[in-house]
């Protein structure tokens, strides 16, 4: 007389369960929401709300790559909240890159180094998102072609496409940065 539905969680995909194949999956989803948001506590929210929607319909997980339906989700949860919700990217301070010494690193190297991050940074958030998101999931999440095209739903032939005209744009827009950046630090100097 067990008339109860089944929960996600009892429901798995063929033999694997939530945990197998969404959790180890977490953090990479909480970087693409990051990257999409933004903002780190909108991040956390998208996060929030992805995993409800994958615990909620993991009945419908039929196998296959874990880490591409998961973040087909959180990608989708993020394009639902931005609608939503469109406000100004806010910068919040990060502690830790500001405080204390680093073994090893002196304030010259220190210099360069945070000048390279700020400036990939800045180029890559100036990128249009979906070439910007495509980067963040191949180069930075190590995500492969078909993980890529299922997370995003798009052909594979797109991916590739659309990945070369990010990884140019991105060059391009490194180039002028630095060339600007040069030009200023020469500017200065006189």
């Amino acid at each position: 007389m067990n008339s109860e539905r089944p929960t996600p969680a009892s429901t798995p995909g063929p033999g694997r369960s939530f945990d197998e194949v969404v959790v180890p999956h977490l953090d990479a989803g909480h970087r693409l929401a990051r990257w999409r948001m933004r903002n780190e506590h909108d991040a956390e929210d998208v996060m929030q709300e992805a995993s409800l929607r994958a615990f909620r319909y993991f009945r419908t997980f039929t196998g296959g790559n874990g880490r591409a339906w998961f973040l087909r989700i959180v990608h989708n949860t993020c394009c639902a909240w931005r609608s939503r919700r469109v406000q100004p990217p806010t910068d919040l301070f990060d502690e830790e890159h500001h405080s204390g010494d680093r073994a090893g690193f002196d304030p010259e190297t220190l210099f360069l180094h945070g000048r390279n991050i700020r400036l990939v940074e800045d180029v890559l958030s100036a990128l249009p998102v979906h070439l910007r998101q495509l980067l963040v999931l191949r180069e930075l999440e190590g995500l492969s072609y078909q993980e890529l095209a299922d997370a995003l739903g798009i052909p594979i032939g797109t991916v590739m496409s659309r990945l070369s005209r990010a990884r140019h744009a991105l060059r391009a827009a490194v180039d002028d940065r630095r060339r600007e950046l040069d030009i200023d630090l020469k500017g200065e100097g006189s």
